[in-house]
């Protein structure tokens, strides 16, 4: 069965046979549960496979491809056609999964943003092992008080810690795409902010990076109708820009909005 990438779907197929055994070395699988989101035409399941996973999941949007893994992989993989983004993450399997994903860069943020906010205390996965366009994982990964920090950056460091592994060239895919990209390593946080809500993190984060270029007095006016008395309790300087405040700041700001409107 020849296969057409398609464009709707953000298919770009990774097919660097010494990138693909990196991706698949990254982390221990051996007798372990994984779970691959868009295996595309099973290049790097095939690795995987090697690896001796104890059970092998994949989640493919396209039906054609569907077929192609099934009759490329048989019963060694349990071949789901769904949508990533419809998906309960927690129904997949009583133990917790070791997640590989070349995510269609059109929805990657929309994904990883879903499954943060969406994590329960005990997470459905140990590990992610992902690859985004590299100016996204930028995004993900970038320092405090630099000009990538920002409302990805909060989300994923809330409950994750993030290593950029390598970069990968547009070379390396069928088709090439236009852009770079980054392969990323997530694991666990054991010791994170609780919070009554995390899509309250959400919110304030988009509402300070909606105005990034002002000052925080903007966001905080519009959170806040006391927003002075809550900037010198929490030592914020309203002249600063959003990139300017910490992790700790911006989950400070969650726990007070929702102590106010407990």
């Amino acid at each position: 069965m020849r296969i057409k990438a398609k464009k709707s779907l953000g298919q770009n197929f990774l097919i660097d046979k010494n990138i693909i055994e990196k991706i698949a070395s990254i982390t221990e699988i051996s007798n372990k549960e994984i779970l691959e989101v868009g295996p595309g035409t099973g290049n790097l399941s095939a690795s995987l496979l090697e690896k001796k996973p104890k059970k092998f999941f994949a989640f493919e949007k396209d039906e054609n491809l569907c077929s192609l893994l099934s009759d490329k992989f048989k019963d060694q993989i349990e071949i789901r056609n769904i949508d990533i983004l419809t998906t309960n993450m927690e129904l997949i399997s009583k133990k917790k999964l070791i997640v590989f994903g070349n995510l269609p860069y059109n929805i990657s943020t929309e994904i990883i943003c879903n499954w943060i906010i969406n994590l329960k205390k005990d997470p459905w996965f140990d590990e992610l092992i992902l690859m985004f366009q590299k100016e996204v994982a930028e995004r993900i990964v970038a320092k405090e008080n630099s000009t990538n920090f920002g409302r990805l950056t909060i989300l994923c460091k809330w409950r994750l810690n993030v290593k950029k592994i390598f970069d990968i060239s547009p070379n390396c895919f069928f088709p090439k795409p236009k852009v770079e990209s980054s392969v990323l390593h997530f694991t666990l946080k054991r010791n994170y902010d609780l919070f009554q809500n995390p899509k309250n993190l959400e919110l304030i984060s988009r509402i300070f990076f909606n105005q990034k270029r002002k000052m925080i007095k903007n966001p905080m006016k519009q959170l806040f109708k006391n927003y002075s008395n809550v900037s010198k309790k929490l030592n914020l300087n309203l002249n600063l820009r959003p990139q300017n405040l910490s992790l700790k700041q911006y989950f400070e700001i969650v726990k007070e909005y929702e102590n106010l409107r407990s």
